[in-house]
Parts: C-alpha cells; sequence; structure tokens
C-alpha cells in the first residue's frame, strides 16, 4: 500500500495551481465567456494599441474555434499613427472579423464637435463612441483599462454600470465578490466591461512575449522626429505641432501607450526586443499614462472627469 505524506500533498496540489499569467488569462476568458451569455450586443474597443490588442487575443482564445461573436469598435481621431491603423486593418482582415469605425472627423466636418485650441482630439472621442453605442444598441461595451494605469480607472469595476447618458457613477458600482458580475442593466444604459482590470503593463508584456503576440513596431525602440512641449517627446503632424519655437530632432524612441498623436508622448530608449522593453519596464517607477499621456495632465481629475462624461 502507497502512503501518501503531507509533503507528497502539498506537492500535488501545487500541480494544480495556476502560474500567474495563466490565472489572469483564465479570469479574462471567464469574462468574455460570461459577457457572451449574458448580453445581446456587446462590441469590443479595438484601437490597434497593445492592450486592445492583447483583449482581442483573449477573446480569440475564449471561442476558439469558433469565431469571436463580437464585432470591433474604433473611434478614429483623425491624428493616429499610421502604423497602429495599418495593424488595426491588417488584424480586422486577418481574422475576418467586422469593424465599426466612429471618425470624430467627421463630427467636426458636420458640427457636432469643434477642434480645441490646443489641437487634442482626445477628449472629442467621447460623443462618437457614445452615439455610435446608441446608434448600434450595443449594450456591452470592452475595454483595454487597467487598474494600475489611473486612479480613476482604480476605482472601477471589471463590469462598469453606464446611464442612459453613457456617464459614470462611481457610487453606482456594484460588488464583484467570488468574480460574480452583475449585468443588469435598465433599457438606454449600457455596461463596460474590463477584462484586463487586474493586469499591470507587466502582465500585458509578458503575455505578449509568452503568447508570440505582434505589435505594431512603435512599441519598439527607433528612431522618429520629435520636439519635445511639456517634458513629453511629440512626434509633429497635422494636428499642430510643432509651434515656431519648438525644434524638431530626431531621436530613438518607443510609445509605452499609444492613442492620439497630439497628446502621447514617445519615452527615449534603446529597447528594440520585447525582452528589453520587460526589463525597462520592470525598473520604471512611472505608469505608462503618467509618463507619456498629456491629456491626463490637464487636471488631477482628467481621467475621471472625462469618464463621468462617457469616455473610456
Amino acid at each position: 500500500m502507497t502512503t501518501v505524506t503531507a509533503i507528497d500533498a502539498e506537492e500535488g496540489a501545487g500541480l494544480y495551481a495556476l502560474a500567474h499569467l495563466d490565472a489572469l488569462e483564465s479570469e479574462a476568458v471567464h469574462i468574455f465567456r460570461e459577457v457572451a451569455g449574458e448580453f445581446e450586443r456587446p462590441v469590443i474597443l479595438f484601437s490597434g494599441g497593445k492592450d486592445s490588442i492583447v483583449m482581442l487575443h483573449l477573446a480569440l482564445k475564449a471561442f476558439a474555434p469558433a469565431a469571436v461573436p463580437f464585432s470591433l469598435l474604433h473611434v478614429d481621431t483623425g491624428h493616429n499613427f499610421p502604423e497602429v491603423i495599418e495593424y488595426r486593418d491588417n488584424t480586422v482582415d486577418r481574422h475576418g472579423l467586422r469593424l465599426h469605425v466612429a471618425s470624430v472627423q467627421e463630427f467636426i466636418d458636420d458640427g457636432r464637435l469643434r477642434e480645441r485650441p490646443d489641437g487634442t482630439r482626445n477628449p472629442l472621442q467621447t460623443v462618437p463612441l457614445l452615439d455610435t453605442i446608441e446608434k448600434n444598441r450595443f449594450d456591452a461595451v470592452f475595454g483595454g483599462g487597467r487598474r494600475d494605469e489611473e486612479k480613476a480607472r482604480a476605482k472601477e469595476r471589471v463590469f462598469s454600470l453606464r446611464d442612459e447618458f453613457g456617464g459614470w457613477d462611481p457610487r453606482r458600482q456594484r460588488p464583484e465578490l467570488w468574480q460574480l458580475y452583475n449585468g443588469r442593466h435598465s433599457p438606454g444604459e449600457h455596461v463596460r466591461v474590463f477584462p484586463l482590470s487586474n493586469w499591470t503593463e507587466l502582465d500585458v508584456w509578458q503575455y505578449i512575449a509568452r503568447e508570440k503576440i505582434d505589435l505594431p513596431q512603435i512599441y519598439y525602440a527607433h528612431e522618429r522626429e520629435v520636439f519635445r512641449r511639456g517634458g513629453m517627446w511629440l512626434a509633429p503632424g497635422e494636428w499642430g505641432g510643432p509651434k515656431d519655437d519648438e525644434t524638431v530632432e530626431r531621436r530613438m524612441v518607443r510609445y509605452r501607450t499609444v492613442g492620439d498623436m497630439s497628446c502621447t508622448g514617445a519615452v527615449e530608449s534603446d529597447a528594440v526586443t520585447i525582452e528589453q522593453v520587460i526589463d525597462e519596464i520592470a525598473a520604471s517607477r512611472l505608469t505608462e499614462r503618467g509618463a507619456t499621456r498629456a491629456d491626463d495632465k490637464l487636471s488631477e481629475a482628467a481621467m475621471e472627469d472625462r469618464k463621468r462624461e462617457g469616455y473610456f
């Protein structure tokens, strides 16, 4: 007769414990399947940025070998990085997905929005986003937000209820004990869903490395024309930069996060491989939004104010 000792039992139990990335992946897959079973018309926000790329990868895994049962939505400011738009379109074609594009430029052209004096269009995304959600009757909207990015996002639940105007009220947050998610909502309301809430920037990059996920090349160090503004290296473009007193230089940079060109700063870097990027992030003490997003520096509560109005 074989005797099982306490030590053997502990070692055996360890075989069933999920590794860190496996646990995060399992949680995200569960969330995608939960939404598929609970909502009628979900959509995935897909910009071609690293978080939305990882989110789509998880959705593909969640439903394989079947097709992803959701379409994609991108709010296009018209000031996006060309490399990212090319990546977005190639990804949609490769997987045979349906992409909805809400154009900020169209809203400016027909008078529903006005250009801002500073040239940035990131805050202008809210109206096209909410209009597209209402027009297509989307009742669940997946976003790639993470709690480690910014303090307003740290408050938000995985299932985040939005009112009939798309607004977020922190006082209406629901408890999510034991990974039980409450998707109930009234007509006109919808729910934002964040499968990557519990991930960190380092988790995202380690998962990209493990899964061998391709990214737009701007996430790796490359030589680029940039100019200095507000302590950040910005890329020149039609949005209005640089000004007369700002000098364009060529530097080795990469992007930690990708948004509107007018408010997304590059960081000086020589990290050309994914291993070098991971080492760089592990040594950093600033979140990617804190280090490189001018739109979050407009005020102490810039992100929370925008979320209350319906922003991502």
